[in-house]
């Protein structure tokens, strides 16, 4: 039975599109899907289910979130195999953390056109920096994220796609949950 991260985008943010975990789980675990774990607020669930088209399982759970929430919701899923590789691929393998560097994910609903691609690329700055790898962009922020230009909107708007960002730490526990490590 494949093992799937819904990651939820702009839910519990700034008092907007407020749901409590336990909430959360339950409307996960009313469509059969099994081993449903949620992971701090932000909106990362991890859960078995038989169906083996991530599209479909996405779908479902946006229906279902509209249906018991009445508001939109956007969803990327990615499988366990998959966030292995968003982690293992990182063009940021060393950090300086003294000089505050850190590393963060956003992860595509679906590709950019080239034209937008090139369009985000000519952001590109000393401050932060980041690379593309298929839905994925990596970001290297040296200061603060608050503060950086590469915000999930900003990625999301010059792209033209849905996008969720998480942290490199959120990255690697929602790997760790996913592995029944804690």
């Amino acid at each position: 039975m494949p093992k799937y991260i819904a990651l939820l985008r702009g839910i519990n943010v700034s008092g907007q599109k407020i749901i409590k975990m336990e909430k959360l789980r339950s409307i996960f675990e009313s469509m059969d899907y099994k081993n449903v774990i949620t992971y701090i607020q932000s909106g990362n669930v991890i859960f078995d289910c038989e169906e083996d088209d991530p599209a479909v399982v996405r779908d479902r759970i946006v229906s279902e979130l509209k249906a018991q929430l009445t508001f939109d919701i956007p969803v990327i899923i990615r499988t366990l195999e998959e966030l292995h590789e968003i982690v293992e691929n990182t063009p940021y393998q060393n950090v300086n953390t003294e000089a505050n560097e850190q590393r963060y994910i956003t992860l595509l609903s679906h590709s950019a056109t080239d034209a937008a691609i090139a369009k985000l690329e000519s952001f590109q700055n000393e401050v932060d920096e980041f690379r593309f790898k298929g839905l994925t962009v990596y970001l290297l922020i040296r200061k603060n994220y608050g503060d950086s230009k590469f915000s999930n909107n900003f990625i999301e708007k010059k792209l033209g796609v849905s996008a969720t960002t998480r942290n490199w730490e959120t990255m690697n526990k929602l790997i760790q949950l996913a592995e029944g490590r804690s």
